[in-house]
């Protein structure tokens, strides 16, 4: 059965097979439906959703301008995984580049912290993605 998020960005890509690759492989989407013929994939992981499509004679496109890589300049995604540490170690033992290595880091909300545990890697297209694991909440200091 294929959750429905209710936010899910599509993502243009230069090489279908290599992003595809890459999402599933290395990052740990699955595949929730594709069409190939299209250069298409809707891809999930821990209910997070995105899809991926090529950028070919096939594809619509709502361009507002020209693309170049890096794509998604200005923004990440940030993705919430179960075991963040597996997932790092995935990228490194597979030689992916590490964008901004593992830390840990809390942020103020409201009158607590919440803290996650995250790295971010690139796409091969450039896009960036924060993947993490939430640590809970704790006191102001």
């Amino acid at each position: 059965m294929i959750r429905k998020a209710t936010l899910i960005p599509e993502l243009k890509v230069l090489d279908f097979k290599s992003s595809l690759d890459f999402y599933t492989r290395l990052a740990g989407f699955d595949v929730l439906y594709d069409r190939p013929e299209e250069d298409f994939a809707m891809l999930g992981l821990n209910g997070a959703c995105l899809m991926i499509e090529g950028l070919t004679e096939k594809s619509r496109t709502w361009n507002v301008g020209k693309l170049e890589r890096p794509f998604g300049r200005g923004m990440h995604f940030q993705i919430e995984v179960a075991n963040v540490q597996s997932l790092y170690n995935n990228f490194k033992q597979a030689g992916h580049p590490i964008f901004f290595e593992m830390e840990e880091k809390w942020y103020r909300a409201s009158d607590k912290e919440v803290g996650n545990k995250q790295f971010l890697v690139q796409d091969p297209d450039g896009y960036l993605l924060r993947f993490f694991q939430d640590l809970g909440s704790r006191p102001i200091k």
